[in-house]
């Protein structure tokens, strides 16, 4: 079906709009599709490669192969959660390049060649080009993520523009499109043919991603090209000079670990998951105490803290979807339907596949709420987002014991925690978008969407300590544990909710 085109509306710069909105929305909801092609086709397939041939692999559905890296689960879950630390920890510096170097425009540019350039060596057999690969996807990724969203709410006529909250959700379904077909595709290639034909796939989806992006750029907001604070000459120098710094240093430092013979991957790991805890709280504080901000960008930055430390907590059990979950459905679940086994990597499709049937229903249901001034607050779309994500994982322990004498459970129980994970995710994930855009000190308006995704650092930099650290993500005690843990954050933010709007300007 072709979008709809009709004429221009309030804040388009393109004559005509897409589906209501301005037309910019489908050029960046196209290349997000196909980047979030790429990048969950290599999530569907990290930690089944990571244990393919190890203690923890399973039979895996039709035609599953060995020939992986054979780790165990805990090491596969740590590498997987510190992987996806990075992804978003790298949106940081990303925002960084957008507002001070390159402008929002190029530095998406740059990072989809960066994205494209980690899945092409992630087709390369070997351990060394593996985490090779994956650092590059980290990096090009960062580089995207903050810069293309910030794109999207420059569509709109200020935070007050009706139709933000659900332009973000279209974009939402974009990403949610790319990640529905990447298990089919990525995944069952991968699985099933060959694990380095499958990371292959993904980068073909990510040069299609920069093609769309180019050819549709004419359609973005002007201010998509500006740099909103460039550096100065003496500040480049000084940039320059502290980046050759930490580099010498790490080489240096990881030169003489290597050359000692104690170079173990928890020598890259445990600094990295530390540094995904330190960092956000670093930026927070610091943007916080910023004296050029306004009382009232201070009062919103102190409502944003309590959402960013919910998101935290969302975003650590949510990506275990991938590592915990998809273990489990790979090792002790039946992968057939009347008799016809498929890959467990198309368990990866549920959710974007619930998320694109649901995400209309959510966005007409705010519509229609604020039509009538009973739309809830974003406060208590969060609060009920915790709760349910933590009941997620009380349904988890169910199957988990049923399979403790080593019996196959029903694949309808991943369909009902992925259902539930997506029924959490789109009164947060869309939401936390939103609200960041809205809430962002003009200063830090790219920084900001940064900082955001730095709240899925901190949930996967937890999951990686506890693993690195022994704990076993997979047992009833740990996942029982995280359930309680969210359902408590959930009752604690709605509690306190008066007391976070009285901090700011409530968005809603």
């Amino acid at each position: 079906m072709a979008p709809s085109l009709t004429k221009d509306a309030p804040g388009n710069t393109g004559g005509k709009t897409f589906f209501g909105h301005p037309r910019g929305l489908a050029t960046l909801f196209m290349t997000e599709m196909w980047e979030r092609f790429s990048f969950y086709g290599l999530r569907a397939l990290l930690v089944v490669y990571l244990v393919a041939g190890g203690p923890d692999a399973g039979e895996g559905g039709a035609g599953h192969q060995g020939g992986g890296l054979a780790m165990d689960l805990a090491t596969a879950t740590a590498i997987y959660s510190v992987y996806n630390a990075m992804v978003y920890l790298l949106t940081m510096p990303g925002g960084w390049f957008g507002d001070r170097l390159w402008g929002p425009r190029k530095t998406v540019t740059v990072g989809a060649g960066i994205i494209m350039l980690g899945h092409l060596t992630l087709a390369m057999p070997g351990e060394p080009t593996f985490f090779a690969g994956l650092a590059l996807v980290a990096t090009g990724s960062g580089l995207l993520k903050a810069n293309i969203s910030k794109m999207v709410g420059d569509l709109y006529n200020g935070p007050d523009d009706p139709r933000r909250d659900g332009g973000f959700t279209v974009f939402y379904m974009g990403i949610n499109a790319g990640s529905f077909f990447a298990p089919f595709a990525i995944g069952t290639v991968g699985q099933t043919v060959n694990w380095h034909l499958g990371f292959g796939m993904a980068a073909v989806g990510m040069g299609l991603g920069l093609i769309q992006f180019l050819i549709g750029s004419r359609h973005l907001d002007p201010k998509s090209s500006q740099v909103p604070s460039p550096l100065s000459a003496q500040e480049k120098a000084g940039v320059l000079r502290k980046a050759l710094l930490w580099l010498v240093v790490a080489v240096i430092f990881y030169g003489v670990v290597v050359a000692t013979g104690t170079f173990t991957l928890n020598w890259a790991m445990i600094p990295l998951t530390v540094l995904g805890l330190l960092i956000p709280l670093g930026m927070l504080v610091r943007i916080k105490r910023d004296k050029d901000l306004t009382r009232a960008e201070q009062g919103r930055m102190t409502g944003y803290i309590w959402f960013f430390a919910a998101a935290a907590i969302f975003w650590m059990i949510y990506d275990q979807g991938a590592s915990t979950v998809q273990a489990f459905g790979d090792a002790k679940t039946t992968t057939q339907i009347l008799g016809w086994h498929f890959p467990s990597t198309w368990f990866q499709s549920i959710n974007p596949l619930f998320i694109m049937l649901l995400a209309p229903v959510f966005a007409a249901l705010w519509l229609a709420l604020n039509r009538r001034g009973k739309e809830p607050s974003t406060t208590v779309k969060f609060a009920f987002s915790l709760v349910v994500m933590g009941l997620s994982f009380f349904v988890f322990v169910v199957p988990m014991g049923m399979a403790a004498d080593g019996a196959k459970v029903t694949p309808m129980w991943l369909v009902l925690i992925f259902l539930l994970h997506t029924v959490a995710e789109l009164c947060l994930s869309p939401v936390g978008l939103s609200v960041t855009t809205k809430l962002a000190p003009a200063k830090y308006a790219s920084q900001l969407m940064g900082v955001w995704f730095l709240a899925v650092t901190a949930g996967d930099s937890i999951t990686g300590l506890l693993s690195i650290g022994g704990a076993d993500l997979s047992t009833t005690g740990v996942v029982a544990t995280e359930a309680t843990l969210s359902v408590l954050a959930g009752f604690a933010i709605y509690m306190y909710r008066r007391q976070i709007a009285s901090t700011m300007s409530e968005a809603k």
